[in-house]
């Protein structure tokens, strides 16, 4: 007898919490971990007593049988990224900046919202006034081939009215020596860096308007340079990652991987 009381009481508990009653989360979703957005009755992965309804419950296992229907989780939603930013100083290496913006707050313990603001080298070679500098910059500044992507949309400067008067060119180099900073480098906006490595063949191409209105050739390539002379270089974006390479030849184009691909800056 006593058996089937139990059997029997635990079974109208379960119909208790199957109908809702009883730490139902209907009606009662919280924000962070509050510890008043409490009821009492079946918790999400089993075992009856105090359930909660807050954010934090899935960390600490105590929601309530109904959160996830009641409280589903919701991820953070970030719009698209905006345009880069021009350089922060002209004339001297610096920093450019996009951001993104979120569009919907996580809730009910949903994805986080990813970083909401990205940062890369850069260098530009035109005063704001519109006059040509920098060109006298030793070693070649160096950043990832996607900041060409950027440059063509921004538009060059007046003094290169269009890609087509002058395509540029691309220089092979054999990386000899560079500085541990570079293969340390964690920073979402300098990750590029990770991929130089010593003895490794690099294509850098020289474009408008790091190229020279006045020698069409970019400060750095080694213009003239026997096979063997050592030539320096920096990573724009870390002036602790730098080093140094020997030229190889230079091409109209190149066909290094997009990993090993760069371009004067």
């Amino acid at each position: 007898m006593g058996g089937t009381a139990l059997s029997g009481a635990l079974w109208l508990g379960l119909l208790w919490a199957g109908s809702g009653a009883g730490g139902s989360c209907q009606g009662k979703c919280c924000q962070g971990r509050d510890a008043a957005c409490v009821g009492e009755g079946w918790r999400e992965g089993g075992g009856y007593g105090t359930c909660y309804c807050d954010e934090g419950c899935r960390r600490a296992g105590d929601c309530c049988h109904d959160h996830g229907q009641a409280c589903p989780a919701v991820p953070c939603v970030v719009g698209e990224w905006s345009h880069w930013s021009g350089c922060a100083e002209q004339c001297h290496p610096g920093l450019r900046v996009r951001r993104r913006y979120v569009q919907q707050e996580p809730k009910n313990g949903g994805e986080p919202c990813p970083a909401l603001e990205e940062k890369a080298g850069c260098l530009e070679y035109l005063t704001y006034q519109g006059q040509d500098c920098g060109h006298e910059h030793v070693p070649a500044f160096i950043t990832t081939s996607e900041y060409a992507k950027e440059r063509k949309r921004r538009a060059a400067s007046s003094l290169w009215p269009s890609d087509k008067e002058a395509p540029g060119y691309c220089v092979e180099f054999r990386t000899e020596w560079l500085s541990q900073r570079c293969a340390l480098e964690r920073r979402p906006y300098a990750r590029w860096m990770q991929y130089l490595r010593q003895g490794h063949t690099v294509c850098v191409a020289c474009q408008p308007p790091a190229m020279s209105a006045a020698t069409r050739r970019c400060s750095g390539d080694g213009h003239n340079a026997r096979g063997d002379k050592i030539l320096h270089w920096e990573a724009i974006g870390n002036s602790q990652c730098q080093g140094t390479w020997k030229k190889i030849r230079q091409l109209e184009h190149c066909s290094c991987p997009l990993v090993h691909s760069f371009i004067f800056t």
